[in-house]
C-alpha cells in the first residue's frame, strides 16, 4: 500500500471537522423550508460570530464592530502558496459581482500564523483583494479559542533549513448575517457567482 504523504494526511484530518459540519448542514437543509441556498446552509449549527482580536491597523476589534454587515470569516495565512490566495480571489470576484452592495459585506481574514503575520504584513496582504477585506491577528490563546468555536483545524509543518514552513488549515468560509448568526458555509469548489448569489439573498432578506 502506498503511504500517504504527511502533508496530505494532515490536510485530510484538518478537513474532518468541516466535513462533519457539512453533513449536519445537508441534513438540516433537507428539513428546511423555502428554496435551498447554493452554499451549505449551517443555520443553527454554528455558534454566532464572536471574537476579540487585533486588526490590520493594530486596533482591538470585536464582532460587534461588524454588526449590520454580512461577515465572511476565513482562516489562513499570508504565506499560503495556494488555498488562501485562490479562496480570497474567489471572494473578491464575488464582491465585484455584487457591485455597490459589496459595501455591506466584510471579509475577515484571521491568521493561523500570527508569528509571521504581523499587522503590517496582514494589511499589505488583504489590500490586494479589496477594501472589504480586513486582516485580523490573534494571539495563541485567541486562535485556540476560535479554532474550537468554529471547529477549524490547523497544523504547522516542520521548518526547512531556512526556517520556512507551511501551515495546513481548514479551507472553509463561514458566512454570518447582519445579526452575527452563522448562515452559510462556502467551500473551495464554490464559484464566485454562487457566493455572490447567496450573499445577495442574505442582503435582501434583512
Amino acid at each position: 500500500m502506498t503511504p500517504i504523504p504527511r502533508g496530505v494526511a494532515r490536510r485530510r484530518r484538518a478537513a474532518l471537522s468541516v466535513a462533519a459540519l457539512i453533513l449536519s448542514a445537508a441534513l438540516a437543509a433537507c428539513a428546511g423550508s423555502g428554496p435551498p441556498y447554493t452554499l451549505k446552509n449551517i443555520t443553527g449549527l454554528v455558534q454566532p460570530l464572536d471574537f476579540h482580536l487585533t486588526n490590520q491597523d493594530n486596533q482591538v476589534v470585536t464582532a460587534g464592530d461588524y454588526r449590520h454587515d454580512l461577515v465572511l470569516l476565513y482562516f489562513g495565512y499570508t504565506e499560503c502558496p495556494d488555498e488562501c490566495p485562490t479562496t480570497l480571489t474567489t471572494l473578491a470576484n464575488a464582491l465585484r459581482t455584487l457591485g455597490p452592495e459589496a459595501s455591506q459585506v466584510r471579509v475577515l481574514f484571521v491568521s493561523v500564523d500570527p508569528q509571521r503575520d504581523t499587522t503590517a504584513v496582514l494589511k499589505h496582504y488583504v489590500n490586494h483583494f479589496g477594501p472589504e477585506f480586513v486582516g485580523l491577528r490573534p494571539d495563541e490563546a485567541e486562535l485556540t479559542d476560535l479554532s474550537k468555536r468554529y471547529r477549524i483545524a490547523y497544523h504547522y509543518e516542520k521548518p526547512d533549513p531556512y526556517g520556512n514552513y507551511e501551515v495546513d488549515h481548514s479551507n472553509a468560509v463561514f458566512i454570518f448575517d447582519r445579526d452575527g448568526r452563522a448562515r452559510l458555509l462556502a467551500l473551495s469548489d464554490n464559484t464566485a457567482l454562487q457566493v455572490a448569489s447567496d450573499l445577495r439573498r442574505l442582503l435582501t432578506s434583512g
